[in-house]
């Protein structure tokens, strides 16, 4: 009841090939597909500069210990 059948949606799919034809529907899955591989080809390139940029921090962070000094506040009564 809450949910379409089968039936439903192959009406639905019908009706979606004859408004837009399906010259352009591959168009638009080609073009998603293309969408798709960027963002995945990204994300591996934005993990390898993570790495990176991880390894960056650490060491800066190993540098920062050395220069910084450490003083406790007090709080004026």
């Amino acid at each position: 009841m809450g949910t379409f059948s089968v039936w439903h949606w192959l009406i639905v799919l019908l009706i979606v090939v004859l408004v837009f034809g399906t010259k352009k529907l591959k168009n638009l899955g080609g073009d998603l597909g293309s969408a798709v591989k960027g963002f995945k080809d990204g994300m591996k390139d934005g993990t390898a500069g993570d790495a990176t940029a991880e390894k960056t921090a650490v060491a800066d962070q190993s540098n920062a210990d050395k220069t910084t000094i450490d003083v406790d506040a007090k709080q004026k009564s």
